[in-house]
């Protein structure tokens, strides 16, 4: 086992590739622990080189209520007033404390992603 930290794209591709082939090695053996060790370097490296910013908050509300299979009127019962979901839902009222957190317990949509600043 030979393992350095990945710098650049070539260590990153190199790292990929030996990950495929290591890839089903069994946990506890020599090869197990490559594969682990790999994997956070590989992970540490996409994280620092590839960041992956949060989701727009209706847009997390949006693709959420498509995944429950939910209508507008569904979202109503969540947090209040059908034209208070057209509204919030077309950008023309903002998320108030009280929603998010309703939204977060029913849909289960990290808060994080429901207090961010949006258009």
């Amino acid at each position: 086992m030979k393992i350095k930290p990945i710098r650049n794209e070539e260590d990153y591709q190199n790292a990929l590739e030996r990950l495929e082939v290591i890839f089903d090695a069994g946990k506890g053996t020599e090869e197990g622990d490559e594969l682990e060790i790999l994997a956070i370097l590989i992970d540490n490296y996409e994280n620092d080189n590839f960041p992956i910013g949060m989701p727009d908050p209706i847009e997390a509300i949006k693709f959420r209520m498509e995944q429950m299979g939910m209508k507008q009127k569904d979202l109503a019962e969540v947090i209040g007033f059908k034209s208070r979901v057209s509204e919030i839902l077309n950008r023309k009222r903002k998320l108030t404390l009280e929603m998010v957190r309703k939204l977060n317990k029913s849909l289960h949509i990290p808060t994080e992603v429901l207090i961010q600043e949006y258009k």
